[in-house]
């Protein structure tokens, strides 16, 4: 069975920093391919983004490029999300997911959260001064 559990959400002020892991059960990272997407109420999930493990290849959304850096640990079979220069835009609930490396970490596949099979509890990320 495939289990994601994020961690790591807080409040902060504008312009500070989280870091998010998620850590992954049930499933190896390097053959899949994991993503962070946020939600807000009422609004559909946004691709924040995504790591094909295997290649190392890496995909940002255009509002966290340059502030935000998602890196994998494979012997933790752990995914983190470091955030920096946090914007009160960025508040928002956070969840990882996973999708087999079939699909694509791309700019389109950040607009597929139906892509990933599996998600975790999502994690709470509040930015407000």
């Amino acid at each position: 069975q495939v289990q994601l559990v994020e961690s790591g959400g807080g409040s902060v002020h504008p312009g500070g920093s989280l870091s998010l892991s998620c850590v992954v059960s049930g499933a190896r990272l390097d053959d899949h391919i994991i993503g962070w997407f946020r939600q807000v109420p009422e609004k559909a999930r946004e691709g924040v983004s995504c790591k094909y493990i295997s290649d190392g290849l890496i995909t940002y959304g255009d509002s966290v490029k340059g502030r935000f850096t998602i890196s994998a640990d494979t012997a933790k079979n752990t995914v983190y999300l470091q955030m920096n220069s946090l914007k009160p835009e960025d508040t928002a609930i956070y969840f990882c997911g996973i999708a087999p490396r079939g699909y694509y970490c791309s700019p389109t596949g950040l607009k597929m959260p139906s892509w990933y099979g599996f998600w975790g509890q999502g994690t709470q990320v509040t930015v407000s001064s």
